[in-house]
């Protein structure tokens, strides 16, 4: 691990967030970490919910964030005399400047006027947020609701092409976009396979309908930039785990060297395939969401990112692993009329690899023994000892 590298321990943060407050006028009643991300030879990103009394007596719950990457130029400079931090409070991310806006409801109000699609009076709800990254706001009229993907501003005029380019699929409609980062898009029916697979209901969706999404993706997409698939991906992400835990990084570099490629020629793909991303109704598949990673790719990599992503969710949730495995191994089934199964094992493995620091990002006290447990994970997918019943 670089010396230098951005390494940040809990007394660290600590000062950090509490100095940050000070800043804006507050004091610092405690925090909790919600993503850390440290990438091995590249940027540390931190984002954690602060509790803050202010000088007028109130208190609220603010979402604090900080890097060294160069996205955060724009942020509040801390220095420790040693290290320069970019440091914000949410929704002033600063390599998301389109945010703030979508945060604000007479914003996303006018918004939705402008679009003939209610009367500017909106609720508005935070899906999904991943510092520096990107976020989903949910804008909720009277009579429907819209989808604002907020990305950094260089990136959204292609995912908007490429929205319309999937027109006619169940791929969500664009309905335009801004230069400061925000992508509009409209609702789709359904209720994601994931919620599904949680609710305690029965999943009634045959995996051959989940077949039928894949072959449907446009062949256009074929022709965008080749992305590295999971097996490409695997030693970055051995080296991700040995960052956060140097002693599992033997155990996940022997992952990653099983991960064999399948030199087929490439595909439409879409990049990354997984329960929350599949909408459904009726026992049909209703919605495909986030196609930003969408084009050229290897045709093993969606159904693989798919079952190492319901591994997973088996092991986070045992109250439902009956339920998930059960569907899983039904999907393994399907998936193996039209792909060498063998082959498809080592690609789970390279995802559930992709998947191992997870609980460290979010800073769960067992991180550590979640590693370790998704790491098992990923052998008994290449040993064939998992969803042996497929």
């Amino acid at each position: 691990m670089s010396e230098t590298r951005w390494t940040p321990g809990r007394a660290d943060l600590d000062l950090l967030w509490a100095s940050a407050v000070e800043v804006a006028g507050g004091r610092m009643l405690g925090w909790r970490t919600t993503h850390l991300d440290m990438q091995p030879s590249g940027a540390t990103t931190v984002a954690a919910h602060v509790d803050v009394e202010w000088a007028d007596g109130g208190q609220s719950t603010e979402t604090l964030g900080a890097t060294d990457s160069r996205h955060a130029s724009a942020a509040l400079r801390m220095s420790d005399g040693v290290r320069e931090i970019g440091v914000w409070r949410f929704p002033h991310d600063p390599a998301l400047p389109g945010l703030a806006a979508a945060c604000d409801a007479k914003r996303m109000g006018s918004l939705v006027e402008r679009l003939g699609l209610g009367d500017g009076q909106v609720s508005l709800r935070v899906r999904a947020y991943r510092p520096c990254r990107r976020a989903v706001v949910e804008v909720r009229t009277g009579r429907t609701s819209l989808f604002v993907k907020v990305l950094r501003p260089h990136k959204v005029e292609d995912l908007h092409r490429l929205h319309r380019a999937a027109e006619g699929t169940r791929v969500p409609q664009s309905l335009g976009w801004t230069g400061d980062g925000l992508l509009v898009l409209a609702g789709l029916p359904g209720r994601s396979l994931r919620q599904l697979l949680l609710s305690g209901e029965t999943v009634k969706l045959d995996p051959a309908r989940i077949v039928d999404v894949l072959h449907s993706l446009p062949a256009a997409l074929a022709e965008r930039p080749a992305r590295p698939g999971w097996g490409e991906q695997a030693g970055h992400y051995a080296d991700v785990v040995a960052a956060v835990l140097p002693e599992a990084g033997p155990s996940a570099r022997a992952i990653a060297d099983a991960v064999v490629p399948s030199g087929e020629p490439p595909v439409a793909v879409h990049g990354d395939f997984y329960e929350s991303q599949l909408l459904v109704r009726d026992g049909e598949i209703s919605g495909l969401l986030d196609i930003d990673t969408a084009g050229a790719g290897d045709r093993y990599d969606d159904p693989a990112c798919l079952l190492g992503h319901l591994a997973v969710l088996a092991q986070v949730r045992p109250d439902r692993a009956a339920v998930i495995e059960a569907f899983a191994s039904d999907c393994l089934r399907e998936f193996g009329r039209h792909l060498d199964t063998d082959l498809l094992r080592t690609r789970v493995a390279a995802v559930v690899l992709s998947l191992a620091t997870g609980s460290h990002r979010v800073q769960e006290p067992n991180w550590r023994t979640e590693v370790a447990r998704r790491l098992d994970l990923a052998r008994r997918w290449l040993t064939g000892g998992h969803l042996l019943a497929a």
